[in-house]
């Protein structure tokens, strides 16, 4: 354990929200906070609308992979956050989840995937806020 919260994006194909999530996580809180992604059904390649998308607003996630979402990247985040995955993301007492409500960019161009990425940006500027304010 680093000692850092930890946070966890799921979707379905791990391709375009929770990488942009991840992605948007990684660049704004730098390494304060640790960061993993995963799909319930990870698909071949993160969707390019979202890759360019990214890339506009100055980050780079065309290296990033889909990987499957797993027990032990549950078990391992304090706040795991859901974006269209339903019941598939296994639930563990004393764990934080919360559900983001977000168009699928699947098969969308760039033009669509931007407002996406902006809404995502705001709910992780909102997250980052939140976890990091004393309790």
């Amino acid at each position: 354990m680093s000692g850092r919260p930890s946070v966890l994006f799921v979707c379905v194909h791990n391709a375009g929200r929770s990488q942009m999530a991840a992605a948007w996580l990684r660049h704004l809180a730098e390494d304060r906070i640790e960061v993993r992604s995963a799909g319930s059904a990870p698909a071949a390649s993160v969707n390019p609308a979202a890759v360019e998308a990214m890339r506009e607003a100055g980050i780079d996630m065309s290296a990033e992979v889909p990987k499957i979402l797993t027990v032990e990247a549950v078990k391992e985040s304090d706040v795991c956050i859901t974006m269209g995955c339903g019941d598939t993301c296994p639930v563990f007492p004393g764990k934080r989840y919360l559900d983001w409500t977000l168009e699928d960019p699947a098969g969308q161009g760039v033009q669509a995937v931007r407002p996406i990425r902006d809404e995502i940006k705001k709910l992780v500027e909102g997250l980052i806020a939140d976890i990091e304010s004393p309790r």
